[in-house]
C-alpha cells in the first residue's frame, strides 16, 4: 500500500490545457472517487497518476518514489478500465494468470494468486469459462481480479460500472466497499454517478474546467459546499437554487428577498456582505416541509412523481423560471395544481455570494 502525492499536474492536448495545477495528497489505505462533469478532466488524471499519459507539469509521488519518468507497469498500479478488456480466448483463470505469466512468476505461485483472488470476488466456479459464458458484473469482478493478483500498491478504477445495469451497478457497489474493507489498499475511482461516489468514498475530489473545487467527506460536500458549483453538483435530486437579493446581513444570519418578493431567514455569516447585494438561495429538496408557519414561501405543484417511499413535487416560484424540487413523505400525494406552502428550514439552507462562494453556515 502507498500514498499519493500531486504536486502541481498540469495536462495539456496542443494548446488546450485540461489539468490545471492539480495538488492532492491521497493517504495510504484511502478510497477516493473523483466526479466532475464529463471533460472536467478526472479521466485525464487517473490516466496520468497510471503513466498512460505523460503530465505536462508537475510531479507524482507514489510512496515515497516521484514515478513521472517511470513506465506504468514499474509504478505498483493495477487499472481497471469501463471495458473488461478481457482475452476472449482464454479462460477466466487464463485471464488472471496473464500478467503473472508474462512477468515469469512461478506456477504455484501464480495458481495460489489466482485461486485466492478468486476467492476473495467470488468468482472460484467461473474460473474455466470463457469472458462471453459470463454476465457484466463477473467480467468485472474478473477484470478487478486480474489486477489483484498483481498485488499493486495502488488500484485505479475509470468509471468500472458504468456498463453494466442499474440493479447490478448497486450490487458491484456493495462488492467494492467490501473489497476495500479486505484489502485496505489505496483505491482511485473516477464515475459520474454520484451515487457510487456518496457510498464508496472516504473523500469525494470535485473536479471542474481541470481544477479541484472542493475535497472532502461525501457527507462534508453534501451538508457544506464551499461554492455554487458544488453544491449544484453534489445532491440527487439537486440543490434548489433561487436568485435573491440580501434584505439584512449580520454575523448571526441573513434575510434575502426572492423576486416574488417574499422574504426568507438564512443561518449564515453575512457579516461580510451589504444590503442589495445578489446572492443565490440554496435549499436541498428535503429542506422543503409543509410544516412551519414562519419562513415560508408560496409554489404550485407542475408536476408531482409518486415512488412509494417518497414524492416528489416540482412546484412553481413566482418570479424564479425553473421549477423547484420538494421532497415528501411517500404519503403526501399532492395534485398537479395545488397550491403548496413550503417551510425552508433557516438552519439547513445555504447563500451563496455573487462569485458563487458561500457563506458560512451558523
Amino acid at each position: 500500500m502507498a500514498e499519493v502525492r500531486l504536486s502541481g499536474i498540469r495536462k495539456n492536448f496542443g494548446a488546450t490545457e485540461v489539468l490545471r495545477g492539480i495538488d492532492l495528497d491521497i493517504q495510504d489505505g484511502e478510497f477516493v472517487v473523483f466526479v466532475g462533469p464529463s471533460g472536467c478532466g478526472k479521466s485525464t488524471l487517473l490516466r496520468t497518476i497510471a503513466g498512460l499519459e505523460e503530465a505536462s507539469a508537475g510531479d507524482i509521488a507514489i510512496g515515497d518514489q516521484r514515478v513521472n519518468d517511470l513506465s506504468p507497469s514499474d509504478r505498483g498500479i493495477a487499472m481497471v478500465f469501463q471495458s473488461y478488456a478481457l482475452y476472449p480466448h482464454m479462460s477466466v483463470y487464463e485471464n488472471m494468470a496473464f500478467g503473472l505469466k508474462l512477468a515469469k512468476t512461478d506456477k504455484a505461485e501464480i495458481d495460489a494468486k489466482v485461486r485466492a483472488a478468486a476467492e476473495t470476488l467470488n468468482i472460484t466456479d467461473y474460473l474455466d469459462r470463457k469472458p462471453k459464458a459470463l454476465s457484466g458484473g463477473q467480467r468485472q469482478r474478473v477484470a478487478i481480479g486480474r489486477a489483484i493478483v498483481r498485488e499493486p500498491e495502488v488500484f485505479l478504477f475509470d468509471e468500472p460500472l458504468s456498463n453494466l445495469d442499474a440493479a447490478l451497478r448497486v450490487r458491484m457497489r456493495y462488492e467494492f466497499a467490501g473489497l476495500h474493507e479486505r484489502l485496505k489498499t489505496t483505491m482511485i475511482y473516477v464515475t459520474h454517478d454520484q451515487i457510487e461516489a456518496m457510498t464508496l468514498a472516504d473523500r469525494i475530489v470535485v473536479l471542474n474546467g481541470g481544477v479541484i473545487e472542493q475535497v472532502g467527506s461525501p457527507m462534508e460536500l453534501y451538508e457544506h459546499p464551499t461554492n455554487l458549483f458544488v453544491a449544484g453538483f453534489i445532491g440527487s435530486p439537486k440543490m434548489n437554487l433561487i436568485p435573491a437579493e440580501l434584505s439584512i446581513v449580520g454575523k448571526g444570519g441573513a434575510s434575502v428577498t426572492l423576486p416574488g418578493g417574499e422574504t426568507v431567514r438564512v443561518d449564515v455569516d453575512a457579516s461580510r456582505a451589504r444590503p442589495g447585494d445578489s446572492v443565490t438561495l440554496g435549499v436541498r429538496p428535503e429542506h422543503l416541509t409543509l410544516s412551519g408557519k414562519a419562513n415560508v414561501i408560496a409554489t404550485r405543484a407542475a408536476f408531482v412523481e409518486t415512488l412509494g417511499h417518497a414524492t416528489y413535487a416540482y412546484v412553481g416560484l413566482a418570479g424564479v423560471s425553473d421549477t423547484l424540487t420538494v421532497q415528501l413523505p411517500g404519503d403526501i400525494r399532492p395534485a398537479m395544481g395545488d397550491a403548496l406552502k413550503l417551510h425552508v428550514a433557516a438552519d439547513q439552507a445555504h447563500l451563496f455570494d455573487a462569485d458563487g462562494q458561500a457563506f458560512q453556515r451558523l
